[in-house]
């Protein structure tokens, strides 16, 4: 079954979900300088979300596009075209998620944010852990509530996974796998005055007391009920810009000291066997989220890696046509609009009418000279 953008009846309800001003933005971005055998910019994205959707080549989509009368270009003439538009498809999956307005938790603005990997075809016995192990990694950011991702950063194996990669609003409460649980990270979430909530392992972060002396949370695990929380009032150091001669730092050059609240718990036992320690780290004071609290909105975080499901069994994300081609990277960017829409139209943010759809207006593209 060939999906439905393909179908010209279906096109012009996809276009009122995109953005207006999709010309103004390609001609900016490079995407679209010379309208030579595409005519304007929703043709070009058309092309993009064939390509990304369908299991169709570029010949293939050519083909099509030459039929319907999209555009009169060749597989070749499409693989530039798409090179081009790498950084525009960027920029439109970041309006098509801003009009997708987020929800709150208890008053809370909630994000969460993780990494997944994406691998192209390859060797399937590639040494775990080996550095060509991952060749693409989306940075993902999502509304717990809906479960709609509302940020998205495709980069290569030397991209990590860090807080200060996403942008915040202040207010918002960010939560986070130990991944994200690092002193430099939690101080800019901190600098845009957001808060986070985030799990982490007590040998990996440097905590102190409030005046600053090092604490040592893994030895207090034994004072942890089986049921129940225990809480503790930290200050994190953030270490000063690294250097290749200086490894080891002193917490007294601390560039800055984080106030914020270490919460322990236990999981269920099993089998007679004590729960295993959780350690929940958040700045929030708890007067703003009681440690009990805490601990529920951090277990909202599983939320995005059911949406990490969904994209890879649903909309096959992870089954990229080539590893490392110049395409590649446009292809994601194609696909995760699609599911950006997708999104949108099972769960429908605003005021809907009988239309099922948002009226646009879109002025007729205007000609220009190759």
């Amino acid at each position: 079954m060939q999906p439905l953008l393909l179908h010209e009846e279906e096109w012009e309800y996809v276009r009122t979900l995109l953005p207006p001003d999709l010309d103004e933005s390609a001609r900016k971005m490079n995407a679209l300088v010379r309208c030579r055998n595409v005519p304007d910019a929703a043709a070009l994205i058309r092309l993009a979300l064939a390509y990304a959707v369908s299991d169709l080549s570029l010949k293939d989509v050519a083909a099509w596009a030459s039929t319907l009368e999209v555009a009169q270009i060749t597989g070749p003439g499409l693989f530039y075209r798409l090179r081009e538009a790498e950084n525009w498809l960027a920029h439109v999956l970041g309006r098509v998620l801003a009009e997708q307005l987020p929800q709150t938790v208890g008053g809370w603005p909630v994000r969460i944010v993780d990494a997944t990997v994406i691998n192209g075809p390859g060797n399937k016995y590639v040494r775990r852990g080996a550095a060509d192990a991952v060749q693409w990694r989306a940075h993902v950011q999502i509304d717990p509530v809906t479960g709609k991702f509302s940020a998205v950063e495709l980069t290569d194996n030397s991209g990590g996974e860090r807080l200060d990669r996403h942008q915040f609003q202040a207010g918002e409460i960010v939560l986070g796998d130990r991944a994200y649980a690092t002193a430099r990270g939690i101080h800019a979430v901190r600098q845009s005055d957001a808060h986070v909530i985030a799990r982490f392992s007590p040998g990996n972060l440097r905590t102190c007391d409030l005046q600053g002396q090092r604490i040592f949370l893994a030895e207090k695990e034994n004072e942890v009920p089986t049921v129940g929380v225990l809480e503790y009032k930290i200050k994190i150091p953030v270490p000063p810009k690294p250097t290749k001669s200086r490894k080891v730092w002193n917490s007294a050059k601390a560039i800055a000291w984080i106030p914020a609240r270490a919460i322990a718990a236990r999981t269920r036992p099993i089998e007679g066997h004590e729960g295993q320690v959780i350690w929940i780290l958040t700045t929030t004071e708890s007067s703003q989220v009681p440690a009990i609290a805490a601990l529920g909105l951090y277990r909202l975080r599983w939320q995005i890696e059911l949406l990490f499901k969904r994209l890879k069994s649903l909309l096959h994300i992870d089954t990229l046509p080539s590893r490392e081609g110049p395409t590649a990277k446009s292809w994601m960017l194609a696909r995760l609009i699609a599911a950006g829409i997708a999104q949108r139209l099972v769960q429908p943010s605003g005021p809907l009418s009988p239309w099922g759809y948002e009226l646009r207006f879109h002025p007729p593209a205007q000609s220009s000279n190759p």
